[in-house]
């Protein structure tokens, strides 16, 4: 009898993996060259499984994840139940701090790197106080939706004024804060994104 083959444990044995890596690589602006290094696995080896080629090994995977500064249940979606995950409004986290009232919109998920949230400012409140949190990480980049009154972004010492329906995005890692000198509340939403920086 001849003898059986024993099939090495891969990653990709479940949902393909290559697409997931290919799109949080390009998520952190990292090359095939960039992932190589923070990872220790070959750019030929990387472009091979982003476009389904080959199948990577459970060890190769864990290389990969680290240098996506991932966990590889978080690559693999091993801790995720599920692909949708909703946020319902009655149990979302919420603080308010001397006129800013705001509102975390999106779940925290393993491995999200864009985080939305949603804020109303008082006439004459603003954000970056000493108890809000401290500026994002190197790299990360918001963009912020006014969806009712006016509001002033000050970044990086410079002032910048915004009516309703207007749009900004900016790198937020910079020292930064928002300010309503309106006479009525404003509202908008802000979204995260997380090491998107390329320069």
């Amino acid at each position: 009898m001849a003898p059986t083959a024993t099939k090495t444990p891969a990653a990709a044995d479940s949902p393909p993996v290559g697409p997931r890596i290919h799109a949080l690589r390009d998520a952190m602006g990292l090359s095939l060259r960039d992932l190589a290094e923070r990872s220790g696995v070959s750019a030929p080896m990387l472009s091979q499984v982003e476009r389904g080629e080959t199948s990577p090994t459970l060890a190769v995977a864990a290389k990969i994840a680290a240098g996506l500064e991932l966990t590889l249940s978080q690559l693999l979606r091993l801790d995720e139940g599920q692909h949708v995950a909703i946020s319902r409004a009655a149990g979302r986290r919420h603080s308010e701090r001397g006129g800013h009232r705001f509102e975390e919109l999106t779940p925290p998920l393993p491995g999200q790197r864009a985080d939305v949230s949603l804020h109303v400012l008082e006439p004459g409140a603003s954000t970056g106080g000493r108890q809000d949190p401290p500026m994002h990480e190197p790299g990360s980049r918001e963009t912020a939706v006014v969806l009712a009154g006016t509001l002033a972004l000050v970044v990086d010492g410079a002032r910048h004024e915004l009516q309703e329906g207007d749009s900004v995005t900016f790198d937020a890692d910079l020292p930064h804060h928002f300010e309503n000198e309106g006479q009525e509340a404003t509202r908008f939403l802000a979204v995260i994104a997380a090491g998107l920086r390329r320069s």
